[in-house]
């Protein structure tokens, strides 16, 4: 009786909203099956001509450049997707509250977006909320996901990875609740909640039972912080109990690094807090190249964000024609089978693995000296290799 007023109480918490979608399209949700009772319903808008509109934030440092790879990309295969193009920055003057409404409002309309890292200055200027994190927050974009994937060809220390991490990014220890207590001492909140924590457990069971996935592990610090992180852990442990055709296991944060660092086939899906999400991105986008090969992307009940898995503005690179624009394209082409458009997503992403596969075309991060320019070109030609006969 108990687990059963735990599923009833999270599929209460999680229930997705059910939308009315056009004839053309039924976009079921990131992880669970069409044939779910549970559906979710993300359309995008159609324009009359029959493109889908998505919301373009190009963000800062390098993301301008790679979101024109991939419309010059979409064009030459022929996407049938409008970009609805937004200009926010918090370091170029181009941030302000009513720019964020017309994001806001944009994503609001279309459902899906594709956007570039909005950079977050260090310096306090009255604001502890990012951008990043009112877009997050607004839009409840709970469920980070990064799936973390060795590419054929490019050999790197551990190689045939396929991993995936699940990041909760809408409370924790980005909750932006800092203050000063007294005169040299700063208390800065890191909060955790019952709802949110067996909201993101139960994403990680579905995504996984989805994807024929077998085992989901908890990262966690409840040895030190054991009322927080004791509270997320237990929600991990009351939802794997539902779910007993998957493995479930936990580990601590700062082990979990080390295991990732020296056996990360040991893991499957690893669901977790914010900043712990955060940190484990990063580094398992270095065990397979970097920050420039892994796409991620966003959900909430509603909404659908594309972006790459490790969120770096790459600002040195800035118009100097050296960016990778590997995981921006797959994220594309990830958003595009969000879509249903899987002809096109397949044929970008086909002939972006093919490239690394050739490994001829390689820019400065992989080891190469090609440009930007060289990496657009040569994917272009291999979206049609009959042309190149």
């Amino acid at each position: 009786m108990a687990a059963l007023r735990v599923l009833r109480s999270a599929a209460k918490d999680f229930s997705f909203a059910l939308n009315v979608v056009s004839s053309r399209t039924l976009v079921t949700g990131p992880f669970l099956s069409s044939s779910s009772p549970a559906q979710c319903y993300s359309p995008a808008a159609q324009r009359p001509d029959g493109d889908f509109k998505v919301t373009m934030i190009p963000g800062d440092g390098v993301g301008p450049e790679l979101m024109h790879v991939v419309k010059e990309v979409f064009k030459a295969a022929e996407v049938p997707v409008q970009f609805d193009e937004h200009h926010v920055s918090e370091v170029q003057n181009m941030a302000s509250d009513e720019k964020l409404d017309e994001v806001l409002d944009s994503m609001k309309l279309n459902r899906v977006a594709i956007k570039g890292k909005i950079y977050t200055p260090m310096e306090y200027k009255g604001e502890l909320s990012s951008y990043e994190m009112k877009l997050r927050k607004k839009l409840d974009l709970f469920a980070n996901v990064v799936h973390v994937n060795s590419l054929p060809g490019y050999s790197t220390r551990h190689n045939n990875l396929d991993l995936v991490i699940i990041r909760e990014q809408t409370e924790g220890e980005y909750s932006s609740l800092e203050y000063e207590s007294a005169q040299g001492v700063i208390e800065c909140l890191k909060i955790i909640t019952r709802e949110k924590s067996r909201r993101i457990a139960k994403f990680a069971f579905d995504y996984a039972t989805k994807k024929g996935r077998s085992k989901v592990t908890a990262v966690h610090k409840a040895n030190i912080m054991k009322l927080g992180d004791g509270l997320f852990l237990q929600c991990c442990k009351e939802m794997a109990e539902l779910y007993p055709n998957i493995k479930y296991d936990s580990v601590i944060i700062d082990n979990c690094c080390m295991q990732l660092v020296s056996n990360p086939y040991q893991y499957d899906v690893l669901v977790m807090p914010n900043l712990y999400g955060n940190i484990i991105d990063n580094l398992a986008a270095g065990l397979v190249g970097g920050a420039g090969v892994v796409p991620g992307e966003s959900f909430s009940a509603e909404y659908a964000v594309f972006e790459t898995g490790a969120r770096h503005p790459f600002s040195q690179a800035m118009g100097r024609n050296i960016a990778n624009p590997t995981a921006m394209l797959l994220s594309s082409a990830n958003m595009l089978r969000h879509l249903n458009l899987e002809f096109h997503s397949n044929l970008i992403s086909e002939a972006v693995r093919k490239v690394i596969k050739l490994g001829k075309v390689r820019t400065r991060d992989m080891g190469g000296y090609s440009t930007t320019s060289d990496f657009l070109k040569i994917v272009i030609d291999n979206l049609h290799p009959a042309r190149l006969r």
